[in-house]
């Protein structure tokens, strides 16, 4: 079963890249390896008991109490008429300000040197799976819509000089849900303003946000308004408030979580 769930994953781009984790180069271990393939193994088991068919799937790659957040990186999962759960998501291609879309197995999205070994996922309603299980299952070129590849770890929630990973999946969504009417990342934004989302504010100093953008080239502060920038609040697409949000609009159910 095991096995299965790992070799489930195929690259839309085959390139090294992480999101929501450290990039420092870690040799994984048997022990690593294990318990990320028991957490893939356990994630699609009750992912199969929920009946869902798209789940949006979180983890948790790095430590980001100290900001209030509990999961780094979210994914969209489906359910594949074959069997196996796939993840697509954006991974941020390590040490650089660029980033490609991938199509994974449950695996490989939690065989990363994760911080916490949990899952957490929200069901959307019936509706929403729909739209979603169409958009996912489409080509790559269709996949990739509203996709940009100049990537900020912290990208203005509203902006599109850059895009971040947790950004692209919820523009992605909203793409979906109005596949003949959103066209260009502003409409999806647009409609995810509409239906009530709100970022997540990051309470960054100055030191902070000039260290960050010294030190690393997939971080940038200039996309943010200079009255938001100036008195230290970071707006950007978290996990934690995207499953607020899901809820609160009427999207999904309450988020579910998964801990080995």
């Amino acid at each position: 079963m095991v096995a299965a769930v790992v070799l489930a994953g195929v690259f839309v781009f085959p390139i090294n890249a992480h999101a929501g984790r450290s990039c420092e180069a870690v040799k994984p271990t048997p022990a690593l390896i294990m318990k990320g393939m028991q957490l893939a193994e356990r994630t699609s088991t009750a992912l199969d008991a929920s009946g869902a068919r798209v789940v949006v799937l979180a983890r948790a790659g790095q430590n980001l109490e100290k900001y209030g957040l509990q999961y780094s990186h979210l994914g969209l999962a489906y359910k594949t008429d074959a069997g196996p759960w796939r993840v697509v998501h954006k991974l941020n291609h390590c040490g650089t300000a660029v980033a490609a879309v991938y199509r994974q197995g449950l695996g490989e999205f939690f065989l990363d040197d994760l911080w916490r070994y949990e899952a957490a996922w929200v069901v959307p309603t019936p509706a929403v799976q729909a739209q979603l299980l169409t958009a996912l299952q489409a080509p790559p070129a269709a996949v990739l819509r509203l996709h940009s590849a100049p990537y900020n770890l912290v990208s203005y929630a509203w902006g599109q000089k850059y895009q971040q990973s947790n950004q692209w999946a919820i523009e992605t969504l909203a793409g979906a849900m109005e596949p003949d009417t959103i066209r260009t990342r502003g409409q999806a934004q647009a409609w995810l303003q509409f239906k009530g989302y709100e970022p997540g504010t990051l309470k960054l100093g100055a030191l902070t946000r000039l260290g960050g953008r010294i030190s690393a080239a997939n971080v940038a502060f200039d996309d943010h308004p200079n009255e938001k920038r100036f008195s230290d609040r970071i707006e950007t697409v978290t996990v934690d408030s995207v499953f607020a949000w899901l809820p609160r609009a009427g999207l999904g159910a309450a988020p579910v979580r998964l801990k080995i």
